[in-house]
């Protein structure tokens, strides 16, 4: 190639060269994307997104999601150059330890990495979150809301199955202003696409109702602009796929070898020579800056103009306006415990029903609530009555249907949760936490208040079987850094539940909660819960703990009803949320797990992990099976005659 001249192939190829250069220096990373989607990332940054590089977050900001997560470079390179807070320095510090421009691009990390894309299908999923939000906060608040949602997502994202649920629901809702720039290299890392994804791409996306702009190419600036043009027109989601060449430039151009690695420094001489590149690594000529001020300057300017429509909005409304405020400061109303409802002792309901009520007066206090189902919705007991469903025609409603869709609803409530203005929850069954695991974890890694329900929560499911019954879930999911789970014993601690995963803001929480009835108790202790764990019936001289979580907590007070006609007095732990009790003070949890009284855990599960606490544990180290839940518990030892044993045999009496 010749020297380039325009500016816009300068800063093309500035950006080229960026992630080219950071890559070779760490010896580790993904040039190739970076390289081939460069000019459809310039045009994208320059003309269309909507963003102040000098205010990060401000509310109406387009969002730009890399869902191809491990070009991250691209991202970097274009971060730097529009003017956020991210130096070169940064940049040659790619990917080491400390540095800003990580692997993946992690939110909360990097200013401007609007979500945490590692895994592929997460980024563009999560986008379907992130455009839902929009629809829903224009319907309640008008235009002062509005924004796009632009993602760039590779094949290998599109191969994954949790992109395909989420496009199925985006095409479904119509979220017309959700634009994906489809990185259509025909490349991944084990070859050409041709060994394993021969699908007509484009075909599945305009069956789920999709706006779909073929055969971009991926060079062609007038053409990246034509096709951003109709897709902001179009009332659609909408794909376009960009013809790209992965390493363009570089001698492995076109070539599955340019996905990853550092290419060395014989072909990184020879891309500078391919681009007309005469620059040393990590410098950038000031015509490239200069072409980048641009992007500031149309960012300050349409904050100030938004500023002032949102001065305007509430000089007209001014108590939606100031709503719109204490969304976006993620503030609870005052007195949020008082509109909780209190169940009486004695009675028996199951606790996703107790869930079900608590949120019945949730709703009506909070309208950032935003509820969901994966096609479970009168097992979750996830819908109020009063909640009318968010349509195509019904932007408004607070209620989503899923569908059959758990690893899509997972990455789109976090989606939701990023718009900080609004609070999603949603439901399966526990056994299925499976199918949206990466989703959780990403929440808990970017800290989204995101509230995951599941019920039907151990063997007490009963006759479905052990297909359905989980088993090794609930420990699997408390082994999740930074993810509360919380598991009621009853409809009162269900209640403090709900209060508990509210007002955490700083991640995610799952709430387990039971199919079966379980009894309303007595010494539910509101602080207690709050805290993790408490006493929550004591005696006199007890000789040991039993330690029980969720529907065992009441089988526990039975054993220690039969020991104390046994003289053998024991004290009786409700411990809901490990993760709250474990942020206690020393002193509080030895108050409530004192030092030298021994410790019988009790929960229908594995027990791997129970050591941390126990002596003994009475659990589950297998499946369970399918018969009537009183049986099920019946056979595989949760009697009050098995824990008063093992008290008993931990004991040694």
């Amino acid at each position: 190639m010749t020297q380039m001249t325009s500016i816009a192939q300068l800063s093309i190829n500035a950006i080229r060269m960026l992630a080219l250069d950071a890559v070779e220096q760490a010896r580790s990373g993904h040039p190739g994307m970076p390289m081939g989607m460069a000019p459809a990332a310039y045009i994208l940054w320059t003309e269309f997104l909507r963003h102040n590089p000098l205010d990060p977050t401000w509310p109406a900001r387009d969002r730009f999601v890399l869902s191809a997560g491990h070009g991250s470079m691209l991202l970097y390179a274009l971060l730097h150059l529009s003017g956020y807070d991210l130096s070169m320095e940064e940049l040659k510090r790619f990917r080491q330890w400390g540095s800003k421009t990580p692997g993946h691009p992690e939110y909360g990390h990097t200013p401007g990495v609007e979500v945490t894309t590692g895994p592929l299908g997460q980024g563009i999923a999560t986008s379907v979150g992130m455009a839902i939000a929009e629809r829903k906060l224009v319907a309640e608040f008008g235009e002062v809301a509005a924004h796009y949602t632009y993602v760039i997502a590779s094949d290998g994202d599109l191969m994954e199955g949790v992109s395909a649920e989420a496009s199925s629901l985006a095409g479904h809702l119509g979220l017309g202003r959700l634009i994906v720039l489809y990185d259509d290299n025909e490349v991944s890392i084990d070859g050409s696409t041709e060994l394993a994804f021969t699908e007509d791409v484009l075909k599945r996306y305009e069956a789920y109702g999709w706006h779909v702009v073929p055969g971009v190419d991926g060079e062609d600036l007038l053409a990246i602009r034509k096709a951003l043009q109709e897709a902001q027109a179009d009332p659609r989601p909408s794909l376009i796929a960009v013809r790209s060449i992965i390493g363009y430039g570089s001698p492995l151009a076109g070539q599955p070898k340019a996905h990853s690695d550092a290419m060395g420094p014989e072909k990184v001489a020879a891309t500078r020579v391919n681009l007309g590149w005469p620059y040393p690594p990590f410098e950038i000529p000031e015509e490239v800056y200069a072409d980048f001020r641009r992007v500031r300057e149309r960012g300050q300017e349409a904050q100030a103009a938004w500023q002032a429509q949102f001065e305007a909005f509430a000089r007209a409304h001014p108590e939606k306006a100031a709503e719109f405020r204490r969304r976006m400061s993620q503030e609870l109303p005052a007195g949020l415990e008082d509109h909780l409802p209190r169940f009486a002792p004695g009675e028996k309901m199951a606790t996703r029903a107790a869930s079900g009520k608590v949120l019945e007066r949730l709703v009506a206090l909070l309208p950032e609530l935003v509820g969901g189902s994966a096609d479970l919705t009168p097992s979750n007991n996830t819908r109020p009555p009063d909640m009318q469903d968010f349509t195509r025609e019904n932007p408004a409603g607070r209620y989503i249907r899923y569908g059959v869709r758990e690893h899509a609803m997972g990455a789109v409530m976090n989606g939701i949760a990023l718009s900080k203005a609004l609070r999603p929850y949603g439901g399966t069954f526990l056994v299925f936490s499976d199918y949206m695991r990466p989703a959780i974890r990403l929440a808990a890694l970017m800290g989204t208040p995101t509230i995951f329900v599941f019920t039907h929560d151990s063997i007490a499911v009963g006759e479905d079987g052990p297909t359905h019954q989980p088993v090794e879930q609930l420990m699997s999911l408390r082994a999740i850094p930074n993810l509360w789970v919380v598991r009621p014993a009853d409809a009162g601690e269900t209640a403090i539940a709900w209060k508990m995963a509210l007002e955490r803001t700083a991640g995610p929480t799952a709430l387990i909660l039971t199919r079966q009835p379980v009894p309303v108790l007595e010494g539910v202790r509101p602080e207690g819960v709050l805290r993790g764990g408490y006493v929550i019936s004591d005696a006199e001289g007890a000789r040991a703990v039993v330690l029980a979580t969720g529907s065992e907590v009441a089988l526990a007070l039975e054993a220690q009803r039969l020991l104390l006609e046994e003289g053998i007095p024991v004290r009786v732990v409700s411990l809901p949320c490990w993760e709250a009790f474990e942020e206690q003070p020393q002193a509080y949890r030895e108050a409530v797990l004192p030092r030298g009284l021994p410790v019988l855990a009790l929960e229908a599960g594995v027990t791997l992990g129970w050591e941390r606490y126990a002596a003994r544990v009475v659990g589950l180290d297998r499946f369970g099976a399918s018969a009537p839940f009183a049986d099920v518990y019946a056979r595989l030892g949760f009697t009050k005659e098995r824990v008063a044993a093992e008290v008993r045999a931990m004991l040694g009496v």
